[in-house]
């Protein structure tokens, strides 16, 4: 397994920018999740990573090797489509020994390598069912498979579990991030669902606009967000206009322009008189008699 490091990368199509001056470093078996609103540039961010897009400007650095003008091929990345590209007309065999067959493995290291990649995200016995025999879960774990096989250093994920319905979308997030611990592989998991961002992953990077508004741990982006959008992304926020009316050390009060007083911390760089916005958690606000 590999790291993966990002510098300052730029990639435009015409005229607009998709993304702006993106930098970010993955350590060997960290698990970590693109998040954004629609159109933020988190999946041309992980097509320029697999060798998809080329970029404009900036570096892509795979286990310490640049590979910016690497062709896909040759840049050792397992990718789960959204959509799992399934070959319909192929069995699971077929399909997740593709990759090998493609390099000129040996024939009897094809048979091992699938039996034990069909073993590890749980379908053994299922070599020679067709993708239209199986369940939307099933086929994504094969596509998992497929992506796995071939010992990638860093594995991609294109919003995988999008086309799966709620219950089974709730069941394949921990299925997914466990086979990823069991595997230990640098994982790149791209995705607009917070939910999914805020339960398998170790880091987050929050996208808008093509820039990284925030990066941390799902704890420190949902609890310490030093960012307004960040604040306001992840999950549902009562957004507040103030001033700034009291400061003792870390702590501070804040008049809102309705009136009213609200305390908090972390208030260290500001003074009093200073216009502040704040976001107020609705998971944070109890009802009392």
């Amino acid at each position: 397994m590999g790291t993966l490091e990002i510098r300052n990368l730029w990639k435009s199509f015409g005229d607009v920018p998709a993304v702006k001056g993106f930098n970010l470093r993955v350590e060997e078996g960290e698990f970590v999740a693109l998040l954004g609103p629609s159109g933020c540039g988190k999946t041309t961010t992980l097509r320029s990573i697999a060798g998809f897009e080329d970029v404009d400007v900036g570096r892509i650095l795979i286990g310490g090797r640049d590979v910016t003008q690497a062709p896909p091929h040759t840049r050792n990345t397992g990718m789960v489509f959204q959509n799992y590209a399934l070959f319909p007309h192929m069995t699971v065999f077929s399909n997740v020994a593709f990759g090998l067959q493609m390099r000129k493995v040996p024939r009897q290291e094809i048979r091992r390598r699938v039996a034990r990649a069909l073993e590890t995200v749980r379908l053994p016995r299922f070599e020679d069912r067709k993708p239209h025999q199986l369940s939307g879960g099933q086929q994504q774990r094969v596509a998992l498979a497929r992506a796995l096989v071939i010992e990638p250093e860093v594995l991609l994920l294109d919003e995988p579990l999008s086309n799966l319905d709620a219950k089974l979308r709730e069941e394949m997030r921990i299925e997914v991030r466990q086979i990823q611990k069991d595997v230990g592989i640098t994982t790149v998991f791209v995705t607009h669902d917070q939910e999914e961002a805020l339960v398998m992953s170790d880091r987050m990077v929050l996208m808008n606009l093509g820039e990284v508004v925030g990066q941390g741990t799902p704890i420190d982006l949902f609890e310490k967000p030093s960012h307004p959008f960040v604040a306001s992304f992840l999950g549902q926020s009562n957004r507040i206009e103030g001033r700034v009316a009291e400061v003792q050390g870390p702590a501070a009060r804040v008049r809102t322009s309705g009136g009213m007083d609200l305390r908090g911390r972390g208030f260290e760089r500001l003074a009093v008189g200073d216009p502040v916005v704040v976001f107020v958690k609705c998971c944070r606000i109890r009802m009392r008699p």
